[in-house]
């Protein structure tokens, strides 16, 4: 493996994220590097919705400034708006399973070039639950998954059939990578974008998944 650092970090990657969303759009925001994209969104019109039980969430706090009251799904501790609103878990998820949420932007351990995705836990270890991941995916109207290209030992995370359990099936639309942009299309994944520094060839040679 190559020590030198080619593509997006952790932060590029949110805010290649965040370019993906359009004014007036409600949106929900997965545990990991999703969260991040809540310090992407500047000016535009976005309420960010948590199945915890809140809507228009803000940017992350200041070092100080934090509030325990105030979380996300992925216990960090997070920021309001002047509209933002509280509700029950229960209230939460008829958003999400109604369909009154335009976009949910995942992380995933595993992508399948059908669009499948595993994100919710590997056998043998500890899990504190499925979370919401498997409502977000049947129930919003497109799926963006945010990750690492690789796992720590160099294998594609982008498969031809993922090998963990399944959130859902064909559910992923676009793939956000440290590598680029990858869509879900007809007969496997289209490369969208190359991240800084990384070419063509080099974001093949780390797919496993068929390019077309």
């Amino acid at each position: 493996m190559a020590t030198e650092t080619k593509g997006w970090d952790r932060n590029q990657m949110a805010a290649r994220a965040a370019e993906e969303l359009e004014d007036g759009m409600y949106v929900n925001l997965g545990i990991g590097i999703p969260t991040l994209v809540a310090n992407y969104v500047g000016d535009k019109d976005i309420t960010l919705q948590s199945e915890n039980g809140m809507l228009g969430m803000g940017p992350f706090p200041y070092e100080g400034e934090e509030d325990p009251d105030l979380i996300n799904a992925g216990k960090q501790t997070i920021t309001e708006l002047n509209r933002t609103a509280y509700f029950d878990s229960a209230t939460s998820f008829g958003m999400i399973r109604g369909g009154k949420i335009a976009a949910a932007i995942l992380g995933a351990m595993e992508v399948a070039e059908n669009g499948d995705l595993a994100n919710w836990m590997i056998p043998g270890k500890l899990v504190k639950g499925m979370g919401g991941a498997m409502d977000l995916v049947a129930g919003v109207g497109r799926v963006i998954v945010v990750m690492d290209h690789t796992n720590k030992h160099g294998d594609s995370k982008v498969l031809k059939e993922c090998t963990l359990p399944l959130t859902g099936k064909g559910v992923v639309d676009r793939i956000i990578t440290n590598m680029g942009v990858l869509d879900v299309v007809e007969g496997g994944l289209r490369i969208v974008e190359c991240a800084d520094g990384v070419t063509e060839d080099e974001f093949r040679a780390a797919t496993e998944a068929t390019l077309v």
